[in-house]
């Protein structure tokens, strides 16, 4: 489907009845790290995605840092990948570690990349959540903090709460999968905060 062509959350069923097709959210764990906590979330989050919404992961590795070079020859393929994906998804859930008190680079790379340009970007009136995992007591709340800054700067809609800020992660995952019932729980409060975030503004 093209970059900016994508339907929108209602559709039209037979005899022009309209009909709600699935609702999609498009998952970003901001680490690289194939089992980081963070990832940990995101998966733990698609098995507990309430009925009719489906939540994909997005990888950042294929993402080159961004080059205004580049963007002025035409983004390259996993850029404009990406923004498709973001244009394609009713919302975003983003998963951050947190990396010497602020935002990963990965991460603020691929949304300094959707951002371009302004005028047409993705993340423009784009529904957001938040969450992340470290292991120390801070749970990424600088991260986050920051996050919801540039977030501002790109006209997204960031959830203002539940907050989700995991804490002393190593102890509550098991094989990267997470075990401990009250995140797991609070993760499928987030969710369902984030589908009435995004339908409010929808409807």
């Amino acid at each position: 489907m093209p970059f900016g062509r994508c339907r929108s959350g209602i559709g039209e069923g037979k005899g022009g009845f309209v009909t709600e097709r699935v609702f999609r959210i498009l998952g970003i764990p901001g680490s690289l790290r194939r089992e980081s906590y963070n990832r940990g979330l995101l998966l733990a989050a698609q098995e507990l995605a309430p009925p009719g919404v489906e939540l994909e992961l997005y990888e950042l590795r294929e993402l080159p840092l961004y080059d205004e070079d580049l963007e002025r020859t035409g983004p390259p393929d996993p850029v404009l990948h990406f923004k498709q994906a973001i244009a394609c998804a009713d919302a975003l859930l983003i998963a951050t570690p947190e990396y010497n008190w602020s935002v990963p680079g990965p991460l603020k790379n691929a949304i300094d990349w959707a951002s371009r340009p302004p005028a047409t970007s993705p993340l423009r009136r784009k529904p957001v959540a938040l969450m992340g995992a470290s292991t120390g007591i801070s749970g990424t709340i600088r991260a986050q903090l920051a996050l919801r800054q540039i977030f501002a700067s790109t006209e997204s809609y960031v959830l203002p709460k539940p907050d989700l800020f995991v804490r002393e992660a190593a102890a509550l995952f098991r094989d990267g999968r997470l075990i401990d019932p009250e995140t797991r729980e609070r993760i499928r409060q987030l969710l369902e905060a984030l589908v009435a975030w995004t339908r409010r503004f929808r409807d």
